[in-house]
């Protein structure tokens, strides 16, 4: 609970800081929608306009997280610690000016005791304390790292590079809304200059680190001086002061101020503006540079594929494309496969014994095995994504706008991804794939047929879901799609430019949104009769799957218009169809229990949830309207009939004539390859029967559960 009593000695600055932090939190509990979002960017404009009212900020938000510490154990609830912490971090990483070592050692403090905190809110916890840590040893690091990285500044020391790639649902974004969202997005393209990124990052480092000591108008005339060449040479030093003192911890403040201030020195030397008059120049802007957002509607599936791909080829020295990468690393694993095939012989006559070739070719096994399997555990929630640098050093932050058609859609994607990974390396060891979602629901209805069998559900249960769990993401995320559909409407473009709330929440999440919840995915295996083209259809789904047979879809409008309309006495009594059901029941004691029936029905609805699916039988005789939790099933249509069945809401990935469906967790293919795991040492396989090796679409929030 929120105290809502404010302190008599707060100052009017702090009063309405206080003010509007209770409002904030407020708003987290709230079920209205209309204004959500607001609120934060809000006060984020207020900081922007205002920096010298963080440090009061960061004060007044340690008080509120000491307060909640003491009612937390009694009432239980955590609603409020998630918008406390990420608030708290972002004012310190947007942070211009230096803030004082006390400041932050009472912060240090405060976040130490919430890692009591039950999971994932210690998780969160810990994730801010260490950033804090690093901030408070080197002031300017956190700011540093971020903008290098968002704005690919070349440099010797921080590598770490990134890119954002939004796709859009071409079903839900109509032409006119794809425009004005493009109208929006489009300032992340402008004033890109490497130059001048390197100069304001040398001007926020030293502003932060040295204080009141620095001059900032003279540092920003000095900066203005310099040639590109001299000013990348400054950049570079602070850049390598900074990992240097990140590499030597507490230890190293001292050395890293005292190299700043060499560093500054320097520069007002090299500009010869030593006598500038200290109110002469300009003040940097506090706000953080947007990132580089490259913005498509996704059409074709292999987009995904393609982007990353080039992103990752991009990063390597040498100019050889993905093609080629894979028929050499192709030709390669056939080569040194060649060794256990004796009808095989090598043209060549190679010097190297055979033992040792299967050994190189054992421990490439081993060593692809565990980048899978070490990329599936950097985005199980809980795990730090502060040194996700040590593991890859690029970036790919995908973000997906739409309902759950572009989540089934994403999901399809990331299983061939997966698919292809375990086969040959091309992405796992140069990327981390980082996953965001924005729901937008579908602005033109008649993009939609009536005839679908996937009428009649709500399209946005995944984002309800993500919401439930996550207050803070419904309270800033799932408020963007109401926001991001009114764009069409707008016709003032050069105004509607001006105003940043979308672009700026998406930096915000993209920056936040450092915790996964995990979606799973599920296995359909689809048997069409032998004499068709493709007789067996393998395919995934994250979030829905509808089946029915079509000679009764006619009864589903029935029941649908019942309660409006009284109907007749029939003739003839028709319930539906008889199809056969094997399923194993998870009862409440969680034991499972294999079943088998034949239920009449004229479709099955099948939805998925915590850890289970959940399978609704749907028939005019309510006898029959029944309901059961399981994680694997199968279907199959009787009395030659046949299944239309569609994927995650998706017409589009509607399939007809179908026999027999079979539904099982997915398996993820990096983890579950018996050639893998025949390889692994005696340590790696114990530590591989604790993996989790269902295949999980990670999305990025703020809390971040397993479901």
């Amino acid at each position: 609970m929120v105290d809502s009593t404010a302190d008599v000695s707060l100052s009017t600055l702090e009063s309405s800081l206080y003010d509007n932090v209770q409002t904030l939190l407020r708003e987290t509990s709230s079920h209205m929608a209309s204004q959500k979002g607001v609120l934060r960017w809000s006060l984020q404009k207020k900081l922007e306009a205002d920096p010298s009212s963080r440090v009061s900020l960061i004060s007044l938000l340690v008080k509120e997280l000491d307060k909640m510490q003491g009612s937390i154990h009694k009432m239980r609830s955590y609603t409020h610690v998630i918008p406390v912490l990420h608030t708290l971090y972002y004012v310190v990483i947007k942070s211009g000016d230096m803030i004082p070592t006390s400041v932050y050692q009472t912060v240090y403090e405060c976040l130490m005791k919430l890692l009591i905190l039950p999971s994932p809110y210690s998780a969160v916890a810990l994730s801010v304390l260490r950033n804090i840590k690093m901030e408070m040893t080197t002031p300017g690091s956190l700011y540093q790292r971020k903008v290098t990285a968002e704005q690919n500044l070349k440099n010797d020391y921080f590598t770490v590079q990134e890119k954002v790639f939004v796709f859009a649902d071409p079903a839900v974004f109509s032409a006119s809304l794809e425009a004005a969202l493009r109208a929006h997005l489009e300032p992340s393209s402008f004033l890109r200059d490497a130059p001048t990124m390197e100069k304001n990052v040398v001007l926020r480092v030293l502003q932060t680190g040295l204080g009141t000591t620095c001059h900032i108008s003279r540092l920003t005339q000095a900066l203005e001086a310099l040639g590109e060449h001299m000013a990348k040479t400054y950049f570079e030093e602070v850049v390598l002061a900074v990992e240097k003192s990140v590499e030597h911890g507490a230890g190293g403040r001292a050395h890293y101020l005292n190299k700043l201030q060499d560093i500054y020195r320097d520069i007002l030397t090299a500009s010869k503006e030593e006598r500038t008059k200290i109110d002469g120049g300009s003040v940097c802007s506090t706000a953080m540079p947007f990132p580089e957002i490259n913005f498509l509607l996704w059409r074709e599936e292999e987009d995904l594929w393609n982007l990353l791909a080039n992103f990752a080829m991009s990063s390597c020295s040498n100019t050889t494309s993905v093609d080629e990468e894979e028929r050499n690393k192709k030709n390669s694993a056939q080569s040194e496969g060649s060794d256990f095939d004796v009808t095989v012989q090598s043209p060549v006559k190679s010097n190297v014994p055979a033992f040792i070739q299967r050994n190189a070719y054992k421990n490439k096994i081993l060593a692809d095995t565990l980048s899978l399997m070490r990329e599936k555990m950097d985005t199980f929630p809980g795990s730090s994504p502060v040194h996700e640098e040590d593991r890859g050093r690029y970036t790919a932050r995908v973000v997906v706008m739409g309902d759950d058609r572009v989540l089934g859609r994403l999901s399809r994607a990331y299983h061939s991804i997966r698919e292809r990974e375990s086969k040959h390396l091309i992405l796992t060891n140069k990327l981390n794939l980082r996953f965001y979602y924005i729901p937008v629901t579908d602005v033109d209805p008649s993009l939609s047929s009536p005839d679908s069998p996937c009428q009649g559900e709500g399209r946005l249960s995944l984002a309800s879901l993500l919401g439930r769990v996550d207050p803070w993401y419904n309270s800033n995320v799932n408020s963007l799609g109401a926001a991001i559909s009114k764009l069409a409407g707008k016709t003032d473009r050069s105004k509607s430019r001006q105003n940043f709330f979308l672009l700026d929440t998406l930096c915000y999440y993209l920056r936040c949104g450092t915790q996964s919840v995990n979606l799973p995915l599920y296995s359909v295996k689809m048997t069409r009769p032998s004499s068709d083209a493709c007789p067996e259809v393998e395919e995934v789904f994250v979030s829905h799957l509808e089946a029915d047979i079509p000679e009764f879809r006619h009864l589903k409008e029935n029941v649908s218009h019942r309660s409006f309309h009284r109907p007749k006495k029939p003739t003839a009594v028709v319930f539906g169809a008889v199809i056969s059901v094997s399923f194993t029941k998870i009862s409440l004691s969680r034991r499972e229990l294999a079943k088998e029936d034949a239920p009449m029905t004229y479709g099955v609805v099948i939805t998925s949830g915590e850890d289970h699916l959940t399978v609704r039988f749907k028939s005019v005789n309510p006898i029959y309207n029944t309901t059961i939790k399981t994680q694997n099933i199968s279907i199959k249509a009787l009395e030659h009939r046949t299944l239309s069945v569609c994927l995650d809401k998706d017409s589009r990935r509607t399939y007809t004539g179908v026999q027999r469906v079979e539904i099982s967790p997915c398996l993820d293919a990096g983890c579950s390859r018996r050639s893998s795991f025949s390889v692994l040492h005696d340590q790696e396989l114990l530590f591989s029967k604790y993996l989790d090796k269902v295949l999980s679409l990670q999305i990025k929030t703020f809390t971040g559960v397993t479901l």
